[in-house]
């Protein structure tokens, strides 16, 4: 509990810019002449950082500052965890040559899964498909990739610590302006641990990346507040 009470607090203090003004939320477009700052303006607390996340498959090339990164990070191992274990690895990936290897061995394994038996399309026109949906998700400056030790002092509790320190980062992410998604299938394990040599010691929670979107994607319809809440017993 005092874990979760003090990243809270870093979040509030170290995070959040508190002196912007609220401002409500602006799609931004390759054309939009918005600069970060406006789109930081957008999350000037902790409840609208909440409430303006989204998950963002596009990206703009714009570089993002080392001193960021760090900030990032350094909010997402303030999340909570069993027995202070702090299990985590954050491998940070802005080699162009490694996102592109990654990429293709990617394309390669959608691609490889095409049946002309059952596909509605030619097997070119799949592939062109599958290329614009890794392009897009390829299309960021940087990667995180969350990891948890399995030789950590409690592995059986990685699978709660691991997702904990993924929300921090892409709540951190996105009061700094930037766009994150919680990747897990769509670029599996078994491709980050090749391309990036990462131990079978490792378990990977999810790589997201990191960068300005082309455009924030709308708030998708959420259920009412009243169905997620129950009071004394079920």
């Amino acid at each position: 509990m005092k874990n979760l009470i003090f990243g809270i607090w870093f979040l509030l203090t170290a995070v959040v810019p508190a002196q912007v003004k609220t401002i409500g939320v602006t799609p931004v477009s390759p054309t939009s002449p918005e600069t970060k700052e406006s789109i930081i303006a957008q999350t000037s607390n902790i409840w609208d950082v909440f409430n303006h996340r989204r998950s963002v498959r596009k990206f703009k090339s714009d570089s993002i500052p080392e001193t960021e990164i760090i900030k990032i990070i350094d909010a997402a191992r303030m999340a909570p965890t069993s027995g202070n274990q702090q299990p985590w690895k954050f491998l940070v990936v802005r080699d162009r040559n490694k996102i592109n290897q990654m990429k293709e061995a990617c394309i390669k394994r959608v691609v490889g899964r095409y049946d002309k038996n059952t596909m509605k399309e030619t097997k070119e026109q799949f592939e062109e498909k599958v290329r614009i949906r890794f392009g897009n998700y390829c299309s960021a400056p940087v990667y995180i990739i969350i990891l948890t030790d399995n030789k950590s002092m409690y592995p059986d509790y990685n699978h709660w610590d691991g997702p904990m320190a993924a929300g921090y980062l892409m709540l951190a992410a996105r009061a700094l302006g930037y766009g994150t998604v919680f990747i897990t299938d769509a670029i599996p394990e078994s491709v980050t641990k090749e391309v990036f040599n990462i131990p079978d010691t490792y378990t990977r929670v999810c790589i997201t990346p990191l960068g300005v979107p082309v455009e924030w994607p709308k708030s998708p319809e959420k259920k009412k507040l009243e169905d997620f809440i129950l009071y004394e017993k079920f």
